[in-house]
């Protein structure tokens, strides 16, 4: 029993560890937020995806999520802006500004931090389960 209370809090870890990075990405994605290119006409920061993947873990015979890969979205458009003054505005006197949606990043922060939380509360309740065997193999 206390190996399958280890493999969830390994698998629960896992789960962490790949919320974690989508934090990573979103918030890299905030802070470039409005990085602009640096000479006329260049594009500006990209905004970043994460991709997840089922893997096989083998030692514990489950599949466990991993991070996929970490890519740059090219299917949405640069916005563009009048700003004549700008280094990067291009001959009319537009700037390119990242692909980068606020609102979409707040709401896959929200839903990366109640991931975590959820493998988080999962750890917790794994740890409780074993302290509570190892407190009734202790009073046998």
């Amino acid at each position: 029993m206390s190996s399958e209370i280890i493999n969830a809090m390994k698998i629960s870890a896992m789960g962490m560890h790949a919320q974690g990075a989508r934090i990573r990405v979103i918030t890299e994605n905030v802070a470039n937020s409005d990085t602009t290119g640096e000479t006329p006409g260049s594009d500006p920061y990209r905004r970043q995806t994460i991709t997840f993947k089922n893997e096989m873990d083998r030692e514990m015979g489950v599949k466990t999520v991993q991070v996929s890969e970490i890519d740059r979205d090219m299917s949405s458009d640069f916005k563009l802006k009048y700003m004549p003054d700008h280094p990067a505005a291009n001959e009319d006197g537009y700037v390119k500004l990242p692909n980068v949606n606020s609102l979409i990043e707040v709401m896959d922060m929200k839903e990366a931090q109640r991931s975590y939380e959820a493998n988080l509360g999962m750890i917790e309740q794994s740890r409780s389960m074993l302290m509570r065997t190892i407190e009734l193999l202790r009073s046998a």
